[in-house]
């Protein structure tokens, strides 16, 4: 069957059909597809490498997180500008800007010769990234309009969102071992020419929302309100959360936040117009996404340590003990957005999904110091995977369909600044909360037993799994909740541009 793509001219108001090449698409999904990675590996690749950069740069303990916060800062603040920019002046331009500018902020971390040029680069990193990483979901978004291809399409950039924080410790700890610290940065140029040669021959500039202007004001207050919100979070890790440090900047990242609202609903040009939010399917996979990536950390970090730590498995090691959690992710991504959401919707697969990743995390607290990986990690890793594969996928599809297509920037980076600041809270809290269970059980034993110190870490570990389960637990619930009966229909009028 022969399909059309409409390609519209928004100068002139003039549509004409064109017909699709479906090669192309595919081979747009490719090119969407490694930029993606690209993006969703540094939010782990460079962890695993820290020790070794700390190591080589001396920088001290406390600075170490900064070398991941910076990202996260600049990442997260600067989403929703990104999203709008490429609705405004173009996918394909915003697209290879970011994909050019990652790039070179990777080389010049690679390069770093000083802590300050290294948490530079991560910052620039996170510039390019919240410019690349929407106009990348918003090309998949506008590219693929026929309701299969489109869940097929999803499930692959859902299943690389969702199992690439696990590749990036694998192909850290590989680069890491066989190379130096500075390879988990200049992979990242290789993988950059990749998409950028892609994206120059296979996508066309298009602007859907040229007529509109840019929302100065808007833009500030949600930049100020995420910022303040991550760092705040960030800060918990370090400081007390009694500290001005932590409570006072999410006290100032809630108010910028909620000014930013009222902004919206009296601007003439809104960063994030409402009715983006207020579709209830589409608010209730931005709630998803944001709780996935609170209780994903629960795995990656400190699963991480354990294996390394207690078990004695090297960084590459480390990294393929993730890989059956990232098989069953895939493989469920798959039968979830092209079988199971379409014939029972997101009602029934989305709160499945959380309550079978909970199930998993739960029984992940069984660990001990004696454990073995083959079945005390092994198992649950499987059953985590296939919990969110049903999960994560589904809800970048959902959050993302039925959008206009001048509004597909925007919508596709909420989707990403949601997983970002999702992560940011999980991180905080639950190294917050395990490092209070760890001294909880110090209190009154031996410190200086190995094998007290030892098990002070497993509750440590155990106390953050459980956590991690209370929020899928919790995602559970909510999904049961706000999600719409019956299956999605596809709108044919939502999203009618379709470009290569």
């Amino acid at each position: 069957m022969s399909q059309k793509t409409l390609t519209e001219d928004t100068q002139s108001g003039v549509t004409e059909a064109q017909p699709a090449s479906s090669s192309k698409r595919w081979w747009i999904l490719a090119i969407v597809a490694v930029a993606q990675l690209m993006v969703v590996l540094d939010a782990t690749i460079v962890n695993i490498a820290l020790p070794s950069a700390q190591k080589d740069l001396g920088f001290s303990d406390g600075n170490r997180q900064w070398i991941v916060t910076a990202y996260a800062l600049a990442f997260a603040s600067l989403l929703l500008l990104g999203g709008r920019i490429a609705d405004l002046f173009g996918r394909k331009t915003a697209f290879l800007i970011g994909v050019v500018g990652f790039a070179g902020a990777s080389a010049l971390g690679g390069a770093a010769n000083s802590f300050g040029m290294l948490v530079t680069a991560r910052a620039l990193q996170g510039v390019a990234g919240a410019l690349l990483a929407p106009a990348a979901l918003s090309l998949l978004n506008t590219t693929f309009t026929d309701a299969r291809e489109r869940a097929r399409a999803f499930s692959v950039y859902g299943a690389i969102a969702g199992a690439g924080g696990a590749v990036g410790l694998l192909l850290g700890g590989v680069l890491t071992d066989a190379f130096d610290w500075r390879w988990t940065l200049y992979v990242n140029v290789a993988i950059a020419f990749v998409a950028f040669a892609g994206g120059w021959v296979l996508l066309s500039n298009h602007r859907d929302a040229a007529g509109s202007k840019l929302d100065v004001p808007g833009t500030v207050l949600v930049a100020g309100g995420l910022f303040s919100l991550v760092y705040g979070f960030s800060n918990a890790e370090t400081h007390d959360w009694s500290s001005p440090q932590t409570w006072g900047f999410l006290i100032v990242g809630v108010v910028l936040l909620a000014a930013f609202v009222w902004w919206q609903n009296r601007a003439e040009h809104p960063l994030l117009p409402l009715r983006i939010l207020l579709d209830r399917n589409r608010g209730a996979s931005f709630l998803t996404v944001l709780i996935t990536g609170a209780g994903m950390f629960g795995v990656f970090l400190f699963l991480t340590y354990y294996l390394q730590l207690n078990l004695g498995f090297s960084p590459t090691k480390t990294g393929v003990a993730f890989l059956p959690m990232i098989g069953a992710l895939m493989v469920m991504a798959q039968v979830g957005t092209t079988v199971l959401v379409p014939r029972l919707g997101p009602k029934v697969v989305i709160p499945l999904g959380f309550a079978i990743a909970m199930v998993g995390m739960a029984w992940l607290t069984g660990i001990g110091v004696g454990s073995s990986y083959a079945t005390h990690v092994l198992p649950q890793l499987i059953v985590i995977g296939a919990g969110l594969g049903m999960v994560m996928p589904p809800a970048m599809q959902l959050a993302t369909g039925g959008v206009a297509a001048e509004d597909a920037g925007v919508a596709s980076a909420t989707v990403n600044a949601m997983q970002q600041v999702g992560g940011s809270i999980g991180t905080a809290l639950l190294n917050t909360l395990a490092a209070s269970a760890a001294t909880d059980y110090l209190a009154g034993k031996d410190a200086t037993s190995k094998l007290v110190q030892a098990q002070a870490t497993i509750e440590s570990y155990t106390t953050a799994f459980w956590w991690s389960a209370g929020f899928f637990a919790a995602g559970t619930l909510i999904a049961l909740g706000l999600y719409r009966r019956g299956v999605p229909q596809q709108d044919a009028d939502a999203a009618p541009v379709v470009h290569m």
